[in-house]
């Protein structure tokens, strides 16, 4: 089973489901990532910063499958906010991968308190200019972000990539990107270990539809309009996570899994407005 496919701005497609590489590393990694491939996955989403880049790109070789049936994704680290870092980094990527283009490249946090990010927006703009990406987004930006660098730039990113989850639901950014008609994809879109898909609303649905837990968490992503990114290094899972397609969630039922949200409700208190990445 592959997703189905949804056209961004740019008139590029992006799966409707991706496979997230996040702590998927090593020998073990490359197997992990490739079976997902064997499964069906096409959206793969990796980052310098996850130091799963190097095993990615050995899967997709193994695969024997050609380069145009994936949609390959990474990211830009914050110490490489600079632009001519941004665009040198850009290449380093494609070396570590082995890949001549990225299907998508996101700047992986606006990181504000450093000013950088519009700098970083123009290497992008600029990279996709000379081939090396095919659609160009952002990740964890809030609105003044974003109008900062299509002010700055006049390019709106594809994609906004956030964290939502059913205890971070995230209407306000959903509707902000888009009225921008940018794209939301999602980041620890099963929570990450938290309690979510152990709620009774979940339990209760997954019962009731004949799925998971997981399965009814992200195809709640998916009747939003958000492309969720869930990792897993279990095959069964895997599986199990491309399986969302053939039912459907009542608007009911898709706002009483919005009502778990809590106020505190992010994994790791990732404010984009504070956080410095990755120090």
């Amino acid at each position: 089973m592959t997703a189905p496919l949804i056209t961004l701005n740019d008139g590029h497609f992006l799966p409707a489901v991706g496979l997230g590489t996040y702590q998927i590393r090593g020998g073990q990694g490359v197997d992990q990532v490739l079976t997902a491939i064997q499964d069906g996955y096409r959206l793969l989403d990796t980052s310098t910063n996850y130091d799963s880049e190097g095993i990615v790109g050995e899967a997709i070789r193994r695969s024997g499958l050609p380069r145009s049936e994936f949609f390959i994704t990474t990211k830009l680290p914050g110490k490489y906010h600079h632009y001519a870092d941004a665009l040198m980094m850009i290449q380093e990527s494609l070396f570590r991968m082995g890949l001549t283009y990225f299907d998508l490249y996101l700047i992986h946090w606006p990181l504000p308190k450093r000013g950088l990010y519009t700098e970083a927006w123009q290497a992008l703009v600029d990279a996709q200019k000379l081939g090396l990406i095919r659609s160009i987004g952002v990740s964890n930006f809030e609105p003044e972000h974003l109008d900062k660098i299509i002010e700055a730039t006049g390019v709106t990113p594809a994609v906004n990539q956030i964290e939502i989850h059913p205890y971070w639901v995230q209407e306000r950014m959903v509707a902000e990107n888009k009225k921008r008609g940018i794209l939301t994809e999602a980041w620890s879109p099963l929570g990450r270990g938290n309690d979510a898909l152990t709620e009774s609303v979940i339990q209760e649905l997954a019962e009731k539809y004949h799925k998971t837990p997981a399965q009814i968490v992200l195809r709640w992503h998916h009747q939003r309009g958000i492309v969720p990114i869930p990792k897993s290094r279990n095959l069964q899972h895997q599986r199990e996570n491309l399986t969302i397609f053939d039912f459907e969630l009542s608007q009911t039922e898709l706002e009483r899994i919005n009502l778990l949200e809590k106020a505190d409700g992010r994994i790791d208190d990732q404010d984009p407005n504070e956080y410095e990445e990755f120090e």
